[in-house]
């Protein structure tokens, strides 16, 4: 298994020329002020490689929505994935777990290895249903399905063939512990799950992915249409989960990505611009395409 230092692109990629281009001589917008960004630690900073991808390029139909992605996921770590609307964020995001198998005439090319077996989630001989339960993916609004609490959080695991009920109860509850919402509806496990608030139904989505003891969890902007308060939890749910998973989440929000992430990409019409530790990204970026985004300048 190789454990090189993050690999991502250097350069601007073509498009970048519409972005406004400043002068010393024009005015400059003042730096946005953002949270200190987390600093990987020493275990962070050595931490094997959980995927790689590899020349990864992704169409439907005549549009290429992804160009050429090369980078580095670190294992028990979370990466976000900033950048302007439209971007190729969330498609990139959705390549980890084949979410675009459904999409008609849809093409993947390159590798996403996945180590330490490495592999290759997007080549065809494998099973998607496989992958799906090894990289679990929470949306950008909650979709508790129409069951109750625990039919939402054991159906991954009936999924898989688990039928013993004294298993199904205890996988339940360690998932809605690990999603921190155990002690809000132990009491009401029969009852739907969509009769819950906006911030309790999206962390019961995080505890229905979570059940499955997938590797890596995918975020899809989680948090946007939630308030300030279920925001923070959520959050505060990113940062402990690494201690036992890898994370991926995909943001709009800076300050969010400054303090939940350890590494940060930073993307733009479907390339790669720059990838990094986050406080770096965000305190020293290497591209000015990166540092006008950051600063606000577009996007």
């Amino acid at each position: 298994m190789s454990d090189a230092p993050p690999i991502g692109t250097t350069s601007p990629p073509p498009g970048l020329e519409g972005v406004p281009k400043h002068s010393a001589a024009q005015t400059q917008r003042p730096r946005t002020r953002l949270a200190e960004p987390r600093r990987p630690s020493a275990a962070a900073a050595s931490a094997a490689l959980k995927a790689r991808v590899e020349k990864l390029s992704f169409s439907y139909g005549r549009v290429q929505a992804l160009k050429d992605i090369n980078v580095d996921i670190r294992e028990k770590c979370v990466t976000a994935l900033i950048g302007p609307s439209g971007c190729g964020k969330s498609t990139f995001l959705r390549c980890f777990n084949r979410m675009h198998d459904l999409t008609p005439n849809s093409v993947y090319q390159g590798r996403i290895l996945l180590y330490p077996d490495n592999l290759d989630l997007i080549a065809r001989k494998v099973d998607p249903i496989e992958v799906r339960m090894r990289i679990g993916m929470v949306f950008q609004k909650p979709n508790p399905f129409p069951k109750s609490i625990l039919d939402n959080v054991a159906y991954g695991l009936r999924v898989r063939g688990v039928r013993s009920r004294a298993r199904i109860e205890e996988e339940v509850e360690n998932a809605l512990r690990s999603a921190g919402l155990w002690d809000e509806v132990k009491d009401r496990l029969g009852q739907s799950g969509l009769s819950l608030s906006g911030g309790q139904q999206q962390r019961l989505c995080i505890a229905r992915a979570l059940a499955t003891n997938p590797e890596i969890l995918l975020f899809d902007e989680p948090t946007s249409a939630l308030d300030p308060i279920a925001t923070a939890r959520i959050e505060e749910l990113m940062t402990e989960l690494r201690e036992r998973l890898t994370v991926i989440v995909v943001t709009h929000n800076m300050q969010q990505a400054a303090r939940v992430s350890e590494y940060t990409a930073f993307m733009y019409l479907g390339e790669l611009v720059e990838f990094d530790e986050t406080s770096k990204i965000f305190t020293n970026p290497s591209q000015k395409a990166t540092e006008d985004y950051i600063t606000g300048r577009y996007g």
